[in-house]
This record gives C-alpha cells, sequence and structure tokens, in this order.
C-alpha cells in the first residue's frame, strides 16, 4: 500500500479533467485555491461556472488526516470506532445549462486507517451516475455499455453488482424514486491486490470523462425554452435534497470538518420547488418519471 502514489495519481486524474473540461467548454470560468484543514490535510477546490454550456461545475481534490474517523464512514466497519484515518478523494459535478444534457456525479476516494492496536487498513470507494432532465434512450444505454466494459475488463460480475449498489444508494426514499439512471457505485473496494484496485479507479474516471464528455458534445447545442430550463430547475431541487439528506460524502466532509465551501461545491446554481407540482400527461416530463426514475436493465432495452 502506496499512500503517496494514490495521492499522484488524484491530483494528475484532477489536472487531465480540467484539461479536458476546458476543451469542451474554453468559455467556462475557473475560480481555484488550495486550502488547509486544521486537524490535518488540505486540498485543492476548482470550480466552474457561466461558461459557454456548463453552467456550474467542481473539479475537488483534498486529502484529510484525522483522529477519529466521522460516523458516516463507520456504518459498514463499526469495528474502527475510535481509528485514525487518511482520506482522499475525486469528486465531480457537472450542471450544464442544456436541460437536455444530463447533470453527472463522479468519485473516487481512498482510506487508510489505523485501528488502535496498529493495524493498517485500506479501501476504496467511488462511481459514477447520470442524472438526465429529458433523457435519450441510446445515451442512456451508451451510458452503461461503457461502465460494463470497464467493469468486465477487471472482473466478470463486477458491473451488475456495482449497478444495484448505484441504483440503491442514489435513490430518494421520500420520493420514491431514483435521482437518476444510475451507473455504478461501490465501497469498501479491494480487488485482486492495491495495484489493481488503483488501476481500477483511474479507469472509474477515464471511463466518466470520455462518457459523460460524449454525451455532453452530442446534446449541448440542442434548442430549449423557458419551459424546459423550470423542468430543469424543478428537477435539480431533487439533487440537492439528496445530497443533504442521504449523500455519504456531504456527510463525511461535514462531520470531519472540511471545507464546506468545497463540500457543497456540488450543488446546482438554481434549484426550485414547486408544491405538489405534476407532469401534464403524454409529456416529455411525464416520460422521465414512467420510464427512467425507477431502476432497470438499460442493456437490455432495444432502442
Amino acid at each position: 500500500m502506496n499512500a503517496s502514489e494514490v495521492h499522484s495519481d488524484f491530483l494528475d486524474i484532477q489536472e487531465n479533467i480540467i484539461a479536458e473540461l476546458k476543451k469542451l467548454d474554453p468559455l467556462v470560468i475557473e475560480n481555484s485555491d488550495e486550502w488547509q484543514r486544521k486537524e490535518g490535510g488540505g486540498g485543492k477546490t476548482c470550480a466552474f461556472e457561466q461558461g459557454s454550456f456548463l453552467e456550474k461545475g467542481g473539479i475537488n481534490f483534498s486529502d484529510v488526516t484525522g483522529e477519529n474517523l466521522p460516523p458516516t464512514a463507520l456504518n459498514n466497519r463499526p469495528e474502527l470506532t475510535g481509528a485514525s484515518f487518511r482520506a482522499m478523494g475525486i469528486s465531480i459535478v457537472f450542471h450544464p445549462n442544456n436541460p437536455h444534457v444530463p447533470t453527472s456525479h463522479a468519485n473516487v476516494r481512498f482510506f487508510n486507517a489505523k485501528t488502535q492496536n496498529e493495524k493498517n487498513i485500506w479501501w476504496f470507494g467511488g462511481g459514477f451516475d447520470l442524472t438526465p432532465y429529458y433523457p435519450i434512450l441510446e445515451d442512456v444505454i451508451f451510458w452503461h455499455q461503457q461502465a460494463k466494459e470497464l467493469c468486465d475488463s477487471f472482473k466478470e460480475g463486477l458491473y451488475s453488482k456495482f449497478k444495484k449498489n448505484c441504483d440503491e444508494y442514489f435513490y430518494l426514499s421520500h420520493r420514491d424514486e431514483t435521482r437518476g439512471v444510475g451507473g455504478i457505485f461501490f465501497d469498501d473496494l479491494i480487488l485482486k491486490d492495491f495495484s489493481t484496485s488503483l488501476d481500477f479507479c483511474k479507469k472509474v474516471m477515464q471511463t466518466f470523462t470520455k462518457s459523460y464528455f460524449n454525451i455532453f458534445m452530442k446534446r449541448k447545442e440542442l434548442s430549449f425554452g423557458e419551459n424546459e430550463k423550470k423542468f430543469q430547475n424543478y428537477r435539480r431541487g431533487r439533487y440537492v435534497e439528496f445530497n443533504l439528506v442521504h449523500d455519504r460524502g456531504t456527510h463525511f466532509g461535514l462531520q470531519s470538518g472540511g471545507r464546506t465551501e468545497s463540500i457543497l461545491m456540488s450543488m446546482p446554481p438554481t434549484a426550485n420547488w414547486t408544491y405538489d407540482w405534476v407532469p401534464q400527461d403524454d409529456s416529455k416530463e411525464e416520460e422521465l418519471y414512467k420510464n427512467f426514475l425507477q431502476p432497470r436493465n438499460w442493456l437490455e432495452i432495444k432502442e
């Protein structure tokens, strides 16, 4: 296990995705700053806004240490209560201006914990998911095909497992709907060895970048009007609800004394809540609710 290698590779991921974003939207405004955390560690936040196509986004790196793992990190590992830790991560979110381009999120993270008897424990986590407002079936199928190809290149069966994890994790139980059309999500990941596990996380980010920017480029100039923008902002409210109510990454950051501006970078630039809104019959908005906000096997659907 080599935490320095993770640190270096995660910074490379951040730089590479920033470069790809600027190719896609050269006029996007970048606000970057490096920060330190008094409990230990720090990070680099790269926030983006007011591009030709990207309304708001962020590509963040953090590397923090602490004497006690926060409660949200102990959900699956209660035996690590009281353990010191080092946590590194890359977190990405893109909120496009065009409602026909999905919002998307990706992250990879690394934990290294040392128990009170000096035992070293490490694991990885992460994944990516897609949140369309006016979904295009071929894009959803493409998204999942790319995810499956990635997973199959490491181990058969990983895609089904990680897709199920994603469907269950990005689920708003108080709304009885998924946040979007899913992707893959994994936690407590230890593959064959440390190098293989780290390589998988690097490939996750490469696959996310290639897949999402492919969809972005195809849809970024589709025409839209005021009604589509209003619906996008209404659905962005669901994104806010998930991040504040359910997201373990948000909870970990706040519980561990992380930098609030960086943690809440994932929020959309605007959102609204309309009381008891329902879509019109046979509308595109109704199609989203009927066909895209519950778990499905997207790779068995014929376009």
